[in-house]
């Protein structure tokens, strides 16, 4: 079971792991997060805006993705900072345990917000 509790508790990496698109690594809590809420597809869609966004020298040192759930629907949205989205998609049909997950990709290493 995936809790908030339970991902606060990372706060740091020993390793990270490549994303097989070679867009950005991510740490051990990223990857716990992925493999315990089933939730690979969430970093595949983070990877398929990389090409497109990294055009803004911004969003190549700091993306603010936060996933919302509500009814088994989801909006996925990337922020340059707290008040400016760059990306925003609407997921139909999510199986996601959290009614709420942010993630920050920093510097090309998505990290939990506790290892921020």
């Amino acid at each position: 079971m995936i809790t908030y509790s339970r991902l606060n508790r990372f706060c740091g990496s020993y390793r990270l792991h490549q994303h097989w698109s070679n867009a950005f690594t991510y740490t051990d809590g990223v990857k716990f997060l992925a493999d315990r809420a089933k939730a690979h597809w969430l970093l595949y869609l983070i990877g398929s805006y990389q090409v497109q966004l990294l055009s803004d020298p911004v969003l190549q040192s700091l993306q603010i993705w936060t996933l919302k759930v509500k009814d088994r629907n989801g909006v996925l949205t990337c922020e340059r900072d707290s008040e400016t989205v760059v990306v925003s998609q609407h997921i139909e049909n999510i199986d996601f345990p959290l009614p709420q997950i942010s993630l920050f990709l920093v510097s090309g290493v998505l990290l939990l917000p506790s290892e921020y």
